[in-house]
């Protein structure tokens, strides 16, 4: 017989979980679970007080942990899984466990289990208790010792057993809580394959990554000392005590010249740069505030921190991170938005052994601003385990290559399956000129850029806007808003399928929200909607090529900031965190679609080669790296792999392009 034991824990640790992440935390000798609520079968939740028992826990509830036929069910379950490995000293099995936070995001829910409760609109006595973030900084986290405390660094249940009591109430809580959100959402189940996706990606988490102590250790006293000796040096410019201050620092400007900037943001900074007509005092300080401004260094602090004993950072991605498309999000070190490296690779070891070795002139003197040189390592902290090499492969236009199979964009595919060359095909089909120009040394090569963002814009149905946010390049700055138009308009004539696609999956979407139909488009996606009445449930969903699917709570036909009527659904604002309504349409529905397709075929990749014995140690957006021992550092073998085209994507042509080295890098 099948039993389900719902869990949650409160635990102590001396290590900023927030700041190091689970692992971390988890390995501390410090750590310690305190209190341990369960219920087994849906039965009234219990609450063990493990600071009672010695940290022992009953025989059954022991037994249970490692039984095949009791399924555990826990919010955020990884912390849950995790601490109780570590606290019991056993090998749990992934297979065994179920993610409550899983299912909610899959389904389009916030994360936090109190956002969730929320936004499902649970009755009050089912939700989650507002009281707790004071008693887990009271409990969980040392204390400050101080006169009236005792000195004590720790508040044990004895120094306020009536706290402790409320403690023992919000961790059963959380349980009910749980189980609510769980039974509210059973009528849509997170699909096996979803299941196995995420214990590879706990599996992948837990190994981590090795990481260069030594670089690390060393860039973070240079960028100490470096940002010290600017700091100084503005001080003698300025006279002020404190030139980091952006108030000082803009009233100071001010009586230099009436032309001050009335912020000090890095675009403002770079613009008054560029412009070339400061005073000598004025420019220096503002290269200088440049130079302060590298936050990016900051994440060499986050690496230290979060570093456990072995040299392994752990826990860098959140799987489900995006729930709109079911993408991963970075954690930790955010691997998903390192600084880019300009730096030949060529010298890549030449900078790492300067700062190594913590040769600050030599730094500077070869490679110019130290904290921007320091930025452009970081990547390169991450390092393969002793004898092995890291393997680093990723899609090649992964998302051109998805939309054009969706949309049937033949000519497309047919050059990702020749040449590969899409921006000078692009600006061919634009500008009506033979491909065979567009090459280095042409004065037609030029059109090529005009492809390339072209390309990179407006596949979702992006205009004017979107092509000046994508030219990085400033090619089109000489361009009014009417001639940029003229390039929107050249590249959907040269996409008009891709442009039908937008305005399928939107009639398609409208269709399900208003008339509660199902549309099958080509390729396997269904556009539906789906309601449990019983559960106050109501979505709109795309289910895609892979099986997997997209779900939009609450749908509405709205009125959109234009004044015309959209398709809007309930979500979590990326900005506010805020669950609020959120409008969508065509371009951004087959965003969401593209993206999530790309993910599925990522995900397929990643379970290929932990399959094939290459050991991944983390993947950004479309690319995985792999910690490869002596006998799997074979980059064709990772490269064929990864292109394999899943069963579902019978046409699409992938291909993976990467690298082969000791550190991380950008290729």
């Amino acid at each position: 017989m099948l039993h389900h034991l719902s869990c949650d824990l409160e635990t102590y640790s001396d290590v900023d979980i927030g700041k190091a992440g689970l692992y971390k935390y988890a390995q501390s000798p410090a750590f310690q679970i305190l209190l341990f609520a369960y219920s087994l079968d849906g039965a009234p939740v219990e609450v063990l007080d493990l600071t009672q028992t010695g940290g022992r826990a009953p025989d059954w509830l022991f037994a249970a942990l490692t039984d095949d036929n009791t399924i555990k069910h826990a919010y955020n379950a990884a912390f849950e899984w995790y601490c109780l490995s570590r606290h019991f000293n056993l090998p749990l099995d992934l297979a065994q466990w179920r993610c409550t936070m899983l299912h909610g995001m899959y389904l389009g829910y916030p994360g936090g289990l109190d956002a969730c409760g929320k936004a499902l609109g649970l009755p009050q006595d089912k939700q989650k208790m507002g009281v707790g973030k004071s008693l887990i900084r009271y409990f969980c986290v040392p204390c400050k010792p101080t006169k009236a405390n005792g000195g004590r660094t720790r508040n044990l249940p004895h120094h306020d057993p009536a706290k402790w009591e409320l403690f023992k109430t919000y961790n059963g809580q959380d349980v009910v809580t749980e189980m609510e959100i769980e039974s509210r959402l059973s009528a849509y189940p997170v699909p096996d394959d979803v299941q196995k996706q995420w214990e590879l990606d706990l599996t992948i988490n837990a190994r981590g990554v090795a990481v260069d102590t030594a670089l690390v250790a060393s860039a973070q006293a240079m960028d100490a000392q470096v940002r010290q000796s600017y700091i100084q040096e503005a001080q003698a410019i300025t006279g002020l005590e404190n030139p980091n201050s952006v108030s000082q620092l803009i009233g100071w400007l001010s009586e230099q010249t009436e032309a001050a900037p009335t912020d000090l943001r890095k675009s403002t900074v770079s613009q008054l740069l560029k412009a070339d007509i400061l005073p000598d005092k004025m420019r220096r300080l503002l290269e200088i505030r440049q130079e302060l401004g590298k936050t990016s260094n900051k994440k060499y602090d986050s690496l230290s921190v979060a570093t456990c004993e072995d040299g392994r950072v752990r826990g860098l991605l959140q799987f489900y991170g995006a729930n709109r498309t079911g993408r991963w999000a970075g954690r930790i070190v955010q691997p998903q938005n390192l600084p880019r490296t300009y730096i030949h690779g060529d010298l890549l070891p030449m900078a790492r052994d300067l700062v190594k070795a913590g040769e600050t002139d030599g730094l500077k003197w070869i490679f110019g601003s130290v904290p921007d040189t320091l930025s452009q390592l970081i990547r390169t902290a991450f390092v393969a385990s002793p004898g092995n090499l890291l393997l680093d492969a990723d899609f090649s236009a992964i998302e051109a290559r998805v939309i054009a199979w969706l949309a049937d964009e033949d000519w497309v595919l047919d050059v990702f399956r020749d040449t590969g060359k899409i921006y000078e095909a692009t600006a061919s089909r634009m500008f009506n000129i033979p491909i065979e120009k567009i090459k280095k040394g042409n004065p037609e090569y030029a059109y090529r850029q005009k492809g390339k963002v072209a390309t990179l814009a407006l596949g979702y149905q992006g205009g004017v806007g979107a092509m000046r946010t994508m030219d990085s390049g400033h090619e089109l700055d000489s361009l009014s808003d009417s001639e940029v138009q003229e390039l929107v308009d050249l590249w959907r004539k040269a996409n008009p399928n891709i442009v039908k696609l937008w305005g399928l999956v939107e009639a398609a979407a409208k269709a399900a929200v208003v008339e509660g139909r199902t549309s099958f488009l080509q390729h396997g996606l269904v556009v539906s909607r789906n309601l449990d009445p019983d559960h106050d449930l109501d979505f709109m969903v795309i289910g895609l090529p892979s099986g997997r699917r997209l779900y939009y709570p609450k749908p509405e036909i709205t009125q959109n900031r234009f004044g015309r009527p959209s398709i809007s659904y309930m979500g979590q604002n990326q900005t506010t965190k805020k669950w609020e309504r959120i409008e969508t349409y065509g371009g951004k529905l087959a965003e969401n679609v593209v993206q999530a397709v790309a993910r599925d075929c990522l995900s397929e990749a990643i379970t290929r080669l932990e399959a094939a014995g290459y050991p991944v140690v983390f993947h950004i957006h479309d690319e995985i790296v792999v910690d490869a021992p002596p006998e799997r550092q074979d980059l064709e073998a990772m490269e064929s792999l990864m292109a394999g085209v899943p069963e579902w994507a019978a046409g699409l042509p992938l291909n993976a392009d990467g690298w082969v080295n000791e550190f991380f890098k950008k290729d």
